[in-house]
């Protein structure tokens, strides 16, 4: 369990890499997108995924990794968003947004770490495409929910979905990062 939590916060630190430097571009300009914005935006992600899956081919030169990191991040953003809310501008700093991104990303390995205990690492022994596949269907649930206002009878909320597709980018990029 040592080298998954290790290889967690270097997949992490990749992503968080990104996130900065978008953050230093951009400004955290995402503070307007609404919780369905975000989930929309991380659909078009994880299907372009998996378009490049099943054609096997790409016209744009970015391959899957970029679009795991992109999941990951929008993810975080999913998270900080269904707390503070959406906001009309960008109303919170650089650091603010780092600081946030640090939070979830530290919450989302706890909840890695106690599911992987009681999964016993099933997930390397699992396809990329099927990390592909669970984060369409927690996407196309995380729009159910949002239908249905989060008034669900029994199923974990928007944020328990998020943090799932974290997890499954997070696995994904760790095969592809340091292989099988």
């Amino acid at each position: 369990m040592k080298d998954t939590k290790q290889q967690f916060e270097d997949v992490i630190a990749i992503c968080r890499d990104v996130f900065a430097n978008k953050l230093h571009d951009y400004g955290p300009a995402w503070r307007i997108l609404r919780p369905m914005s975000v989930t929309d935006q991380l659909f078009i992600k994880a299907n372009r995924i998996r378009s490049i899956e099943t054609k096997g081919v790409t016209l744009v030169n970015e391959g899957v990794r970029s679009e795991y990191i992109a999941i990951v991040n929008y993810g975080i953003v999913g998270l900080i968003q269904l707390e503070l809310g959406y906001a009309e501008t960008a109303d919170i700093s650089n650091d603010e947004a780092l600081d946030l991104y640090d939070k979830y990303a530290k919450a989302s390995l706890e909840l890695m770490l106690a599911k992987n205990h009681d999964y016993d690492e099933a997930w390397r022994g699992m396809r990329v495409s099927s990390y592909t596949d669970l984060i369409l269907m927690k996407l196309y649930r995380a729009k159910q929910i949002e239908s249905l206002s989060g008034k669900t009878l029994v199923s974990e909320g928007i944020d328990a979905n998020y943090m799932d597709m974290i997890n499954y980018s997070v696995f994904a990029l760790i095969k592809i990062e340091f292989g099988d």
